[in-house]
């Protein structure tokens, strides 16, 4: 722990403390937003479906940390991952340890909570990279003009789109985890950090019906200004996304551009007539494995099918979750992916390289030209073969 710096779980009565740093931190109203009837407007979402804590320095509270509970998909499997966000330290007491004390605790409440990886949205790199989190992923959004949009081909198949309505949840759910599933990052949106019935605050849901379900659906809010902004366009079959695109398209003529979240790389790359130069803002985001065998027990390995077995010996460097520092052996024994202890250690892992490594964004030859990853070069493709990678992992949702 950092000389002076005390780390607690925050506590209810920490609100107007914790909004103040926040705010200094992030920006926003000087003032909470009015809650809703009875509930406290510092914590408007209540306590359920995340953990927080405070640093305090000098006897008051100088930094906050907020961690979400989530799944996020790696091999088909939801994994428990803990999402830090709303990491703030007070401006007086920056550079002094409080971040770093408040990570570090953060890390031991994750192993407790069973979060056997984290996931972060750096606003300072580094300073998560001191840590051992290290960018994975993406959360991708296309700027397009309207009328490219109109110009998209009419479905081949009729398709009609209605306004959803509460009882459409459960199959709006469905329709998104059928395709999140396949994804690696994609979160499952099932924990209680997510509140399902909130989709329908936003200003445009439209489903595609079919006769088994829904086959799609489209969100989206019309702000002040001349963009839309989409959040979920989800399609399960060509002509349904063909509807949804010229659903969108019928704002020509009233707004300029879609800021369009790219949800399923499928309808960007092979349904878009994108322009030779276009407008992609990607915010990046960072993971970190906090328990190694219970996140290679936890996430599925479907490419080990087309494989025979096989194990390859880790050594890991990670200072800071000591108790997966040190020899490992991963093992494909015919049946099943493993992580045990023990092995000689011929391949030496930095905690930073777990995290790409897992996710199977970054192969072991760009870890180890990171200098990330030391030992046999054959011996540690053999861990590319299990991820597959390098293959692209990406998140839909924010926080």
């Amino acid at each position: 722990m950092t000389a002076g710096v005390v780390v607690r779980d925050v506590r209810a009565e920490d609100g107007e403390e914790v909004h103040r740093i926040r705010r200094i931190a992030f920006g926003g109203a000087r003032e909470p937003e009015p809650a809703r009837v009875g509930d406290d407007p510092y914590w408007p979402d209540g306590f359920e479906g995340w953990w927080g804590l405070v640093a305090e320095l000098d006897g008051r509270p100088a930094g906050f940390l907020r961690t979400r509970d989530y799944l996020q998909y790696f091999g088909g499997r939801p994994v428990p991952m803990g999402g830090l966000a709303s990491v703030a330290v007070d401006p007086y007491a920056r550079g002094r340890g409080v971040a770093t004390a408040l990570l570090d605790r953060a890390l031991v409440g994750l192993r407790e909570a069973g979060q056997c990886v984290s996931a972060l949205y750096p606003s300072a790199p580094p300073l998560y990279r001191g840590r051992g989190w290290e960018q994975t992923g993406s959360y991708e959004r296309m700027i397009l003009p309207l009328a490219l949009l109109a110009a998209l081909p009419k479905p081949a198949a009729h398709r009609t789109t209605r306004p959803a309505r509460p009882a459409d949840l459960p199959e709006l759910h469905a329709a998104y985890l059928a395709l999140a599933s396949t994804m690696d990052g994609m979160l499952d949106r099932s924990t209680k950090a997510h509140d399902l019935s909130r989709i329908l605050e936003l200003d445009i849901v439209d489903v595609v019906p079919g006769t088994e379900g829904i086959r799609g659906y489209l969100t989206a809010e019309r702000p002040e200004g001349d963009r839309l902004i989409t959040y979920d366009l989800i399609a399960d079959d060509v002509d349904t996304a063909s509807r949804l695109l010229r659903h969108l398209a019928s704002w020509a003529g009233m707004l300029q551009d879609v800021s369009l979240r790219v949800v399923d790389p499928a309808v960007r790359d092979l349904l878009l007539a994108q322009p030779v130069l276009h407008d992609v803002r990607n915010h990046p985001w960072m993971l970190r494995v906090v328990d190694l065998p219970a996140a290679v027990a936890a996430r599925g390995w479907p490419l080990t099918a087309l494989m025979r077995p096989l194990a390859v010996d880790l050594e890991v460097v990670d200072e800071h979750a000591p108790w997966q520092a040190g020899r490992h052996r991963i093992v494909f024994d015919g049946d099943s992916v493993f992580c045990e202890p023990g092995g000689s250690g011929e391949i030496r892992l930095h905690a930073r390289a777990l995290g790409p490594w897992y996710a199977g964004s970054a192969d072991t030859g760009m870890l180890r030209r990171a200098g990330l990853l030391d030992g046999d070069v054959k011996i540690a493709a053999q861990l590319d073969a299990l991820t597959g990678a390098p293959r692209p992992v990406r998140m839909a949702d924010s926080f």
